[in-house]
């Protein structure tokens, strides 16, 4: 358990014991604190009990008004805080021995329990603890714990580390500070301070031993920050590692009870290191009193702060740099900014002074730097625990602030009062307008002029002369009426009882005496032609009619036009209100927003970005961890202003509009060019950062040759086998597809021989004049060479691919097979079939003709069937294997490009193993064996992405895999949900496992497109799902592991950080990988899928 946990939970204690201790005192009227803290003790808790204990004892005290000392059980807390108490005059007598007088006290007490707890006392020691959750320190303790191994894992791939051109570079996400690349990043993109940090050189008696404290802890880490901002400006790498910097800040950033800081404090103290390294530089090169330092002048301003206290008038100047600013009860930056420069009363120490105090701030000087800091979190008292305030707040690009200045406060003044004149009148004006769109003096209420509509309507309805009772036909009732001789007259029923009802069924006596006193029309099944669809006037004149539809109009008329009138003013007010300080006096001190900091989550734990102005190319970019990305003002209010999910901003950065030095860049005073990158560098961290380009060159160079290498050894394999092929004099080996090196091979060539000698077979029939001797005549070894003289050439017409030439002998059926061969898996390829059929698993040549591959690769392909080793077995088919085998050989070279022909060949090896990993992936799913079908269909999911990235019939329904991925991580979510919910560690360690092995690695494949909107709300809703155990009581080791998993599962980065390797496949042949799929995909089509 940490120390602000135990902290609280303590105070929570006090403070349900107190609460515990007011509802007694107002039941009882008891005021003796020593009684009540016996019959607290002797009672367990139990109110009803302790009640009980105090009236059987007739405990009673003067009701008389006195001040109770409550005291907080806080380690070291002697202080006491006067809280006074006051009995209610009307005590309920509980003295009796009237016990529903007694509950119904103690129901009243309950009741009343949130307003005693809001008269509890609170010490000195809990404010601060308010303070300091107010600042998010919870939520960084949980980001800080992760150690770096759980979240960054680098790509064995150099290539996947570089940086590309001149793109900004990332930060690593070490593990500790989770917030320490949204602020750096923030700090290096102001140029002037870049500059600073970079130029900056140490003391020159800073060679010797630090002289204190100070010097120990800021010399190190302005090297260490130096170093990283020379690598941000000229490194080859995507992203960088700051672990060396973050080392520093570790021990720094603990306090004595070894409790993690929190965002604004790191601000704070980073920027008082900085100052502390430049006050050392500056005392040392100046002899001034007060030497100047760049990071004062450059962050911090000042502002006077006038008014009264205890009647008296004062004037202070005070200096600040982050300027604290809340949100809560606020809607737009402005309104935080009034209501922080004006305070309406200061807390007095003298209780009797009575005099009226407040105060002012006026900006006197502002920094070249603005930073707001947004304070969103609250400690809420009746839970005991920090919570975040998602309220939208709107900020604008530019924000200008004559209005705070101290040089302007007269008609600042008066301004505001002009605006207080007008809101005053604008809330006039509102309440007006509210009591014609809402009126009545009952609980419902209507716009006046739909009241005047629906009276005018009514009285120009068609009167009706009949009650519309005795207009019902009575010679044909419906079933489960009453005839309508048996109904009372209206009259009669408005005077007699409901004992004097005629004698019916239970349900027709119940609908009439419902209808005795409020009067309506009875409710029939069919309602005649004749009666009217709504109520009438039943007597009314034409001269009434004509009055009442004439006042009716008017009076209609009147209230639109005074709504209409209501409504131009309240928005002329909010016109005249948004342009009060539009004037150009009041635009002199523009301030641009240069970059917002992003919080995502709850209190107690998120994840941290930033989004920074590009100057140079005026745009918004965002810097999460490592990606950093091209981004817009849109997504920057989306996810900055609040009220949407989870994001919003907690800090703003503005700088000054008008000097450009903050945002300037060197010039090179020989050529006059801009210094970028590298050139920008003093010449020592120029020699660092080459240093480190060569290292990363040299992985580079390593990886290259470790790929070369591996070409070698693979075209070296390749020619081997290629001689031992050629040894063996046969083609047939050397030209088989390297999908079909596998451990069933011998099944799939089983299948293409039995499918080869079917077809054979089939043009033999078709010749039986001839047989094979007599069709092929000349021997076989002259194929080989020149072809014979009887040879012709046929002409195959393959759509989708084209026409080529076969030579075939004249009469034979060899030509014949290969046409019927063609002629077959064209028909395959065209066919439209159900899903649960695909024919391009079932033969290689379907799938090139879908997806317009080469002519002559599909040539080649068919002549291998044919020319398959297996065939020679068959007397029938052994001259065909020769003459496909001829025909193979007399394929140039350049007809045929050998890596296009590979490339096919292992796009289809790929799409079979795609269909495998979605059969056995879709498999596990129905078996609920949801761990195992992620791996398959994730595995699935990325390879059918790459093949799709060819061509839309290289792969499956994207869509399909997609869904089930998507269920299946929303299942194991579920799961281990679950099993944290069980509260056991055993299953509350599996569920975590769970997440952190399967869930939070994959997330960002969701993540990744954008456009894939069920992806991101699956995404939100597992997060959700979490999150909302933040506000739920639980056991604090729990608490402690939820605050340590959530910065994970809530990091918006889209980098992979772990992956698994691919699942082996188990041997398959092309008969079972048919079959299988088939049948996979027919359950699915008995199984709805919700929401695909």
């Amino acid at each position: 358990m940490t120390v602000e946990q135990n902290v609280l939970q303590q105070s929570a204690a006090q403070k349900h014991q107190q609460t515990f201790l007011n509802q007694l005192r107002e039941i009882t009227g008891i005021n003796d604190a020593q009684i009540l803290q016996q019959a607290l003790k002797d009672s367990n808790g139990n109110l009803e009990l302790a009640v009980a204990f105090l009236t059987a004892k007739n405990a009673k005290t003067p009701q008389q008004e006195e001040t109770a000392y409550y005291q907080t059980a806080l380690p070291g807390n002697d202080r006491y805080i006067s809280v006074g108490s006051q009995a209610d005059t009307n005590v309920i007598d509980l003295t009796g021995d009237d016990k529903d007088d007694l509950q119904r006290a103690i129901a009243l007490s309950l009741a009343e329990s949130n307003r005693a707890f809001r008269e509890t006392g609170i010490t000195d020691e809990e404010q601060a603890i308010s303070r300091v959750l107010e600042a998010s320190i919870a939520e960084n303790k949980a980001c800080l714990k992760r150690t770096p191994t759980e979240v960054w894992r680098d790509s064995r791939n150099p290539y996947d580390r570089k940086r590309q051109d001149k793109a900004p570079v990332g930060l690593k996400n070490v593990g500790n500070t989770c917030w320490f690349s949204a602020v750096i990043q923030s700090l290096f993109n102001l140029l002037e301070f870049r500059r600073l940090v970079l130029n900056y050189k140490p003391p020159s008696n800073a060679q010797d031993l630090p002289r204190n404290q100070k010097e120990h802890r800021n010399l190190p880490f302005m090297r260490e920050l130096r170093y990283l901002f020379a690598l941000l400006v000229g490194t080859k790498r995507k992203y960088v590692d700051p672990s060396r910097a973050v080392e520093i800040l570790k021990d720094a950033f603990k306090s004595n009870d070894s409790q993690q800081q929190d965002v604004s404090e790191f601000t704070h103290k980073l920027l008082d290191w900085l100052e502390d390294a430049f006050q050392m530089k500056a005392e040392e090169e100046t002899d001034e009193e007060k030497p100047k330092n760049p990071m004062v002048e450059l962050f911090y301003g000042r502002f006077l702060a006038v008014g009264v206290l205890e009647g008296k008038k004062f004037e202070n100047t005070e200096m600040f740099g982050q300027y604290p600013l809340q949100v809560n009860g606020f809607k737009d930056l402005h309104e935080c900014l009034e209501a922080a420069m004006i305070e309406g009363e200061i807390e007095s120490l003298h209780s009797e002074n009575s005099g009226k105090s407040g105060q002012e701030h006026w900006f006197t000087e502002l920094p070249p730097v603005l930073t707001f800091e947004l304070s969103r979190f609250e400690f809420n008292q009746a839970l005991g625990r920090p919570e975040k305030i998602h309220n939208k707040l709107e900020f604008p690009q530019v924000l200008y602030l004559d209005r705070y200045m101290h040089r302007n406060r007269e008609i600042t003044r008066i301004k505001r009062e002009e605006i207080k004149r007008l809101k005053d009148y604008l809330t006039v004006l509102q309440q007006r307008l509210e009591r014609y769109l809402s009126y009545g003096s009952g609980p419902k209420r209507f716009p006046l002029v739909d009241v005047l509509q629906y009276a005018l309507e009514f009285a120009s309805s068609k009167p009706v002369c009949t009650s519309p009772v005795d207009d019902i036909d009575a010679s044909s009732p419906s079933s489960g009426s009453i005839p309508s001789q048996t109904l009372p007259s209206t009259t009669d029923q408005q005077g007699a009882p409901s004992s004097e009802l005629p004698s019916t069924s239970p349900a027709s006596i119940a609908a009439i005496s419902s209808r005795s006193v409020i009067h309506k029309p009875f409710t029939q099944s069919r309602i005649p032609p004749d009666l009217p669809m709504h109520p009438a006037p039943r007597h009314i004149t034409e001269e009434e009619l004509s009055v009442l539809e004439s006042c009716l109009h008017r009076w209609r008329t009147e209230i639109e036009n005074d709504t209409r009138d209501l409504q131009e003013s309240i928005s002329r007010i909010h016109r005249t209100i948004e342009l009060m300080y539009s004037d150009k006096s009041m635009i002199q001190v523009p301030y641009r927003l240069h970059a917002v900091l992003v919080h995502e989550g709850q209190a107690n734990a998120g994840h941290y970005w930033a989004y920074i102005f590009d100057h140079r190319e005026n745009r918004w970019m965002k810097y999460n961890d490592i990606a950093v990305t091209k981004s817009s003002w849109e997504e920057l209010v989306r996810d900055s202003f609040g009220g949407y999910r989870n994001a919003s901003a907690y800090c703003l950065m503005y700088i000054n509009d008008k000097p450009q030095f903050l945002i300037q860049e060197e010039f090179n005073k020989e050529t006059g060019q801009a210094l970028v990158g590298i050139e920008t560098l003093p010449p020592d961290l120029r020699d660092f950062v080459e240093e480190d380009n060569q290292r990363f060159e040299k992985e580079l160079e390593e990886w290259d040759a470790q790929l070369a290498q591996k070409a070698l050894q693979e075209k070296l394999l390749a020619s081997q086998k290629l001689r031992e092929s050629e040894s063996s004099m046969t083609t047939a080996q050397a030209g088989e597809p390297e999908y079909l090196e596998q451990p069933s091979r011998s099944d799939f060539s089983k299948h293409l021989k039995e499918e080869t000698i079917r077809i054979i077979t089939k043009a033999s029939h078709e010749h039986e004049d001839k047989s094979p001797e007599t069709v092929l005549q000349s021997k076989p070894e002259n194929t080989t060479s020149q072809p014979p003289s009887n040879q012709q050439v046929v002409e195959v017409a393959i759509p989708h691919v084209g026409k080529f030439m076969i030579e075939s002998k004249e009469g034979g059926y060899d030509d014949e097979a290969i046409k019927l061969e063609y002629s077959r898996l064209v028909k395959l390829a065209q066919e439209d079939t159900p899903p649960e059929t695909d024919y391009r698993l079932h033969h290689v040549v379907v799938y090139f003709i879908q997806n317009q591959a080469p002519k002559k690769i599909i040539e080649k392909t068919l002549l291998e069937q044919f020319a398959d080793r297996n065939l020679s077995f068959d007397e029938r088919c052994h001259n065909i294997m020769k003459v496909a085998q001829a025909k193979i050989e007399m394929i140039k070279p350049e007809e045929v490009n050998l890596e296009e022909y590979e490339e096919w060949h292992q796009d289809y090896r790929k799409f079979r193993e795609t269909t495998m990993y979605l059969i056995i992936g879709l498999e596990n799913f129905q078996r609920e064996s949801y761990i195992d079908s992620l791996l398959f269909l994730i595995c699935a999911y990325q390879n059918n992405k790459e093949l799709l990235s060819k061509g839309p019939h290289r792969g499956h329904d994207e869509e399909l895999i997609s869904h089930y991925r998507r269920e299946c991580l929303l299942k194991l979510n579920e799961q281990a949900a679950e099993l944290f919910e069980s509260g056991e560690d055993r299953e509350v360690n599996n569920g975590l496992i769970i997440m952190n092995e399967f869930i939070v690695p994959f997330l960002p494949l969701l993540l990744v497109d954008e456009m894939e909107e069920k992806d991101i709300l699956a995404v939100e809703d597992m997060r959700n799902r979490w999150c909302s155990y933040l506000g739920q009581e639980m056991e604090s080791n729990l608490q402690e592991k939820l605050t340590d998993f959530l910065p994970k599962l809530l990091d918006c980065s889209t980098e992979i950080k772990g992956f698994h390797e691919p699942p082996k496949l188990p041997p398959y042949s092309t008969h079972e990988l048919c079959e299988r799929f088939t049948r996979i995909m027919l359950s699915l089509s008995r199984t709805p899928a919700d929401g695909r």
